[in-house]
């Protein structure tokens, strides 16, 4: 009879542990659907206005194939033409370095060439060839900008993708950035809307660990 009741408090401790481990996992799995939530929401509202003119068109780089602009890489483009045609941007900064270690051309390069047979003068073209990240396409593209003393710009890339690189300009102290984001009937939507919540959670946490020093550009 001693052991069952030695055995007894064991198992009460037991449920309350369990019962509050499952208690924190409710909490912690609402704030992450809120979370998801949010980020969803701010993709889909993100609106795309009518713009005045700017100093130069930031393109955000994307896969080729082979030296081709893949399907999305030629939406984000053809977006800069328009906006080109229509004199909102005198200039387009592509940016983008190799894709991959066998890659024949940056991802710039590649952009380069289809703007040039879209129409858009070569001289009106500037490259950026070493981003492989978001963040890199932002701040090296803003060095461009400072070397030419232009100080607006549009960035061109899909919706879902805007969100987090419009902020990533505000943090890195672009002047009022603007943005151009498109629709994309190419891309499984499902898994890069999903892959970029993902991403934009990752640079949420980065931007609050420079706060102690931690710099998320390397």
């Amino acid at each position: 009879m001693a052991e069952v009741n030695g055995i007894k408090p064991i198992v009460l401790g037991l449920r309350r542990t369990v019962s509050k481990l499952f208690r924190y996992m409710l909490v912690l799995g609402a704030v992450a659907l809120l979370w998801v939530s949010f980020i969803q929401w701010r993709m889909a509202t993100l609106p795309d206005e009518k713009l005045p003119a700017h100093d130069v068109g930031i393109v955000l780089g994307a896969a080729l194939w082979q030296t081709t602009p893949s399907p999305a890489l030629k939406e984000r483009l053809d977006r800069a033409v328009e906006l080109y045609q229509a004199d909102v941007i005198p200039r387009i900064i592509v940016s983008g370095g190799y894709d991959r270690a066998d890659s024949l051309l940056t991802e710039a390069e590649g952009m380069r060439n289809y703007l040039v047979e879209k129409g858009v003068p070569s001289e009106a073209i500037y490259l950026e060839n070493e981003a492989r990240s978001t963040l890199q396409n932002m701040l090296f593209s803003q060095t461009i900008m400072r070397e030419h003393g232009w100080t607006s710009a549009v960035i061109v890339t899909h919706r879902y993708h805007a969100v987090r690189a419009l902020d990533m300009a505000r943090f890195l102290g672009y002047d009022s950035p603007s943005v151009s984001p498109m629709e994309s009937s190419v891309l499984t939507m499902a898994w890069h809307k999903s892959r970029e919540t993902l991403a934009l959670t990752k640079w949420q946490w980065d931007k609050m660990r420079s706060v102690f020093g931690y710099r998320p550009v390397t």
